[in-house]
This record gives C-alpha cells, sequence and structure tokens, in this order.
C-alpha cells in the first residue's frame, strides 16, 4: 500500500491565526450575550442582604463569644475545633464585605461603603485600599501585559525558561502550594496587610486606610484582652479563625483562575467579556460549602458583571445555559489545579513543572 505523505499548505501558520482569530471573534460575541443576560440581575434586593448579613454575623459572634469563653476559663483545647466553622463563617462575611467593594450589596452607596468599613473590623482587611486593588484585578484579569495587580504572579513558559537559577528557584517556591496557601495566605491577611501598599491609591489615602483600622483592630484587641484577663485567650481564638478563612479563602482564589482551561492573552487580543467567560472558573462545590463560600464558584458569572450581588449569582446561572457549562471545576477535579503553574503559550493552556520538563526532553 502506498505511503500517503501529506503536507501543510505554504501559508499554513497564516490560516491558522485566521482561524484563530475567528474563533476568539464567535468566543467574544458568545461572551457578550451571555453579558448581556447577566445584567439583568445587578440590582440588589435589600431583604436578601439583610438576611445574609443577619444569618452570617450573629453565628459568627457567638462562635468567637463561646471561644472566647472557653478559652479564658482553661478549656482552650474545647475552643480550637470552633474555629473551622468560624473561619467558614468569617470567609461569608468576607463576600459581604467584597461585594460592598463593588457597590452590589446594599442599593446605597453610603451603605455599602459604611458595611465594608464595619466588616473589615473582622476580616482584618482594609477596605479602601483592597476595593481599589481588586477593581484592577477585575479590569486586567487574564491580560499578560497587566499582571501583578490583584492576582497570583503567573509566568508564561518562556518567560520562565529565561529566568537564571536563581529566578527559577524562586518562582518555584512560590509557586509551591505549601509556601503560596498554607502559609501565605495567613501571612498575607495578617502581616502583609497592616501595611499600606498603596495600590492604586494615593499615598496618604492608603496610609490613613490602612493604619487607620490597624488601630481600632489594636484598641479591640486590648478591650478583649481585658475582658479575658489577658492577651492569650483572644489570640488564641484570632490567630486559628482567621488561618481557616485565609486558607479557605486563598484556596478559592487560586481555583479561580488557575486552573488548567484559562485563559491568557496579549494586550492587542485581550478582552474583557471573552477573558471574564473565559478564564474565570464555575466551582462546582457541594451545597454547604457554596453557601459558606458566598456563591463566590461562580466566578465567571461574577467577573462577567461585578455588580451581581452574591445572594443573586446562583439565580443568574441558572437562567442561561452556556453559563452552567463554562469553566466547570468539580472539587475533585480542582486539586489537579495544584500543579498548574505556567502559562504555555503555545497549548494555549496552563501546565505544570513536569510537562515542562516532559517538553524539554522531547
Amino acid at each position: 500500500m502506498p505511503t500517503i505523505v501529506t503536507q501543510a499548505p505554504p501559508n499554513a501558520p497564516a490560516t491558522d491565526r485566521l482561524a484563530d482569530e475567528a474563533s476568539r471573534h464567535d468566543a467574544t460575541q458568545l461572551a457578550r450575550e451571555v453579558a448581556r443576560h447577566c445584567a439583568a440581575f445587578r440590582e440588589p434586593i435589600l431583604r436578601l442582604a439583610l438576611r445574609q448579613v443577619a444569618d452570617t454575623l450573629l453565628p459568627y459572634l457567638i462562635l468567637c463569644a463561646l471561644m472566647l469563653g472557653l478559652a479564658a476559663n482553661g478549656h482552650a483545647l474545647l475552643a480550637l475545633p470552633l474555629a473551622v466553622p468560624a473561619g467558614g463563617l468569617l470567609v461569608r462575611l468576607f463576600i459581604i464585605q467584597h461585594d460592598c467593594g463593588h457597590g452590589s450589596f446594599l442599593p446605597s452607596r453610603r451603605g455599602n461603603d459604611w458595611l465594608g468599613h464595619a466588616l473589615s473590623l473582622l476580616t482584618v482587611t482594609p477596605y479602601d485600599s483592597w476595593k481599589r486593588a481588586h477593581a484592577l484585578h477585575h479590569a486586567s484579569t487574564g491580560d499578560l501585559s497587566r499582571r501583578g495587580t490583584g492576582d497570583i504572579h503567573t509566568l508564561t513558559v518562556r518567560e520562565y525558561l529565561t529566568l537564571s537559577r536563581w529566578g527559577r528557584l524562586r518562582y518555584r517556591l512560590y509557586r509551591n502550594p505549601l509556601i503560596l496557601i498554607l502559609l501565605g495566605s495567613p501571612i498575607n491577611f495578617l502581616v502583609l496587610q497592616r501595611f499600606p501598599n498603596g495600590v492604586g491609591l494615593p499615598w496618604r489615602t492608603a496610609w490613613r486606610s490602612v493604619l487607620a483600622l490597624d488601630a481600632v483592630l489594636l484598641v479591640v484587641l486590648a478591650a478583649l484582652a481585658f475582658a479575658t484577663g489577658g492577651l492569650g485567650p483572644v489570640l488564641w481564638v484570632f490567630l486559628p479563625v482567621i488561618s481557616v478563612a485565609a486558607w479557605i479563602g486563598g484556596w478559592l482564589f487560586y481555583v479561580q483562575h488557575q486552573y488548567e482551561e484559562t485563559i491568557w492573552e496579549e494586550a492587542d487580543a485581550w478582552d474583557f467579556h471573552r477573558a471574564a467567560l473565559g478564564g474565570s472558573s464555575y466551582y462546582v462545590l457541594p451545597r454547604v460549602l457554596q453557601w459558606f463560600t458566598g456563591n463566590v464558584g461562580l466566578h465567571h458569572v461574577h467577573h462577567l458583571n461585578s455588580r451581581i450581588p452574591n445572594y443573586r449569582l446562583q439565580e443568574c446561572l441558572d437562567g442561561h445555559a452556556i453559563l452552567g457549562r463554562v469553566g466547570r471545576l468539580t472539587l475533585r477535579e480542582s486539586l489537579g489545579c495544584l500543579k498548574l503553574a505556567l502559562w504555555d503559550e503555545e497549548a494555549r493552556k496552563m501546565v505544570g513543572f513536569a510537562r515542562l520538563r516532559r517538553l524539554q526532553a522531547a
């Protein structure tokens, strides 16, 4: 039987580029059509917002008071397991603060800002500076030319290969899940956020925002220490609860954009709506975990329209078939994201260091 040899046409690269551009155009049109659907769900509903504050804040305060009472009366070990549900509730409170920063939780802008500032005392996250940095994250997600604001530092394969040995080692250490999430998340919330980074804010405004929160936190900690007979019981409650919330929040933030089929584009090819729909995951969680995380797993919907309050995200997703199929990640599938570390420009997907070694060997 004769061997059939196929050859690519001389203009194969140009043909591939045209096909790629056509595909991107179709994806952009679809994303914009879905965004128009999402716009119908952006109005806050005061009744639902107030109910969410009540069913989150009250249980959180009760749990913290119970933990403080146990720790102050010599039963610190009995208090420690309660840090898990308390940390979960703190994540939900953070999502409420997050929505306030987007101006989406309450109908009133003043109400959003007031509630956001109040909740920052519990989440230990400066409201104004975080609000600004997060807005920049939304405006640049998936744009390779605008990395580094409110996201997880991600290199392309080519960029990584140009690094020195020391540069590669530093990046590998940074991307190690034990350092990035287990150590990095609590350090970020407890330590790094105590200093003004000034992202998107005038220097004086950043200092005023962060240091004002730090000062109030010191007063609150001192008052609690006085009431419980010492700083020890307060730290025994404060540190574990914040750490649990930070681990959950750090993991959620990681899987929202660090999954295999996400999207990164150069500036000239980047489109906001396509990056939102195709570059943000739909994290399919069990119902109880979705409740504790304030529906933030429906992240593609949130990026398509950040003015949708978290308590309406599910309603929006249920209203359009595409939203239930794009970027799906189950709890089990998300564990595979831990090995991802680089954006492969050729394969157009996230890859891990093991795959890079195989490519180099080939």
